[in-house]
């Protein structure tokens, strides 16, 4: 006879605990905690089974046991942390709440975001407690991310697409990912910089004069780490299908080539689209608008920056071609891959987390 288990209490809500337990869940991170807590009963009272709650929130099972019965017990009280032995706070919860509502859903006077002291001199409270509250609840107002939602139509086949070439490479067949670093400025400094010191770090002078651009073209063997490179002075179709001609020659006959490309024009211009059909043995894949990230050779050029751009001096561009030349050649000496990890769907699904973590969308 199967085991079925210790029966669960029934979980239903009335409609004013659903209309709280869904206000805490759209609030803008003022406790993550809390909203996890509210869309574990949410989905409990759907009638779904721990398991099941558990993996749509992606968090372990005991824990939807352990709030789901939390809350059948004490109802909405259930969910807040108990207090916890030792010296009575001084700062009171509900000056706590404040601050970080304050924090999240408003900006101080002619001011674009609350400084420590700022808030201090709002609530009353001491900048060192301001501290302490915004490190309990990770709020960091002085910092800010970019970020760029794709909008491509295709946005989940093209992800499938150039990650299934990165986990499972087709056989008799390279893969290189693809790009140019446009506009790569030769730089010289106005004055010469002052070396590292024992306590005084090197010190360059913040302006400089312009003395032309190159653009590196560049395609990065997902397999083994080496890059097939080029350089040239202008960024058009014609440089892209030189390129094209360099890699042609660069990698073995018998060998099928499945480029990684952005949307970028050149990439879809006549000329190429002529090229691809005179090759076929080129295919090329377009990853989704907006999705750098996806390409590796954009980490790539990311080491090319740091190690030579970020801190070069030049006074003419053909010094500039030179050092990425021998740069280029050094790290084909010794090559690094990069190692690609996660799955589309690990992808997908860690995308879907945040859309519904910031808009609070499917609650």
């Amino acid at each position: 006879m199967s085991r079925t288990g210790r029966p669960k209490a029934v979980l239903e809500l009335s409609g004013a605990e659903r209309e709280q337990l869904q206000r805490w869940v759209r609030r803008a991170k003022s406790s993550q905690a809390l909203a996890l807590r509210s869309r574990i009963v949410l989905g409990c009272a759907d009638g779904a089974d721990n398991k099941t709650v558990a993996a749509q929130l992606g968090c372990a099972a005991a824990t939807v046991g352990k709030w789901r019965g939390r809350f059948v017990a004490r109802r909405l009280d259930g969910l807040t942390d108990e207090p916890r032995p030792g010296r009575p706070p001084s700062i009171t919860a509900d000056q706590v709440e404040d601050v970080v509502v304050a924090t999240l859903e408003s900006t101080p006077r002619n001011a674009t975001h609350w400084s420590r002291t700022k808030m201090a001199e709002r609530s009353g409270l001491s900048r060192s407690t301001i501290g302490r509250i915004w490190k309990a609840f990770d709020l960091k107002p002085h910092r800010v991310d970019g970020f760029k939602l794709s909008n491509d139509p295709q946005f989940v086949d093209k992800v499938y697409d150039v990650v299934g070439l990165y986990l499972n490479p087709p056989e008799a067949a390279v893969v290189l990912c693809v790009d140019e670093k446009s506009q790569v400025q030769a730089l010289a400094r106005s004055q010469p910089a002052f070396p590292l010191m024992p306590g005084m770090p090197e010190r360059r002078t913040h302006d400089y004069v312009r003395h032309g651009t190159t653009s590196l073209f560049a395609a990065l063997d997902v397999t083994d780490g080496t890059v097939i490179s080029s350089l040239h002075r202008r960024h058009r179709a014609t440089e892209f299908r030189k390129f094209l001609n360099k890699i042609n020659a660069t990698v073995p006959e018998h060998l099928d080539v499945h480029l990684v490309c952005d949307n970028y024009g050149t990439h879809k211009h006549p000329t190429i689209k002529s090229w691809l059909r005179d090759h076929p043995r080129f295919h090329m894949h377009f990853t989704p608008t907006y999705s750098s990230w996806i390409n590796q050779v954009e980490r790539f050029f990311a080491y090319v920056t740091t190690d030579l751009l970020q801190r070069s001096d030049h006074r003419s561009v053909q010094a500039l071609e030179h050092d990425i030349r021998d740069w280029i050649k050094a790290w084909n000496d010794n090559p690094r891959p990069f190692t690609w990890t996660k799955t589309a769907d690990e992808i997908l699904g860690s995308l879907t987390r945040l859309l519904q973590r910031i808009t609070g969308a499917g609650h």
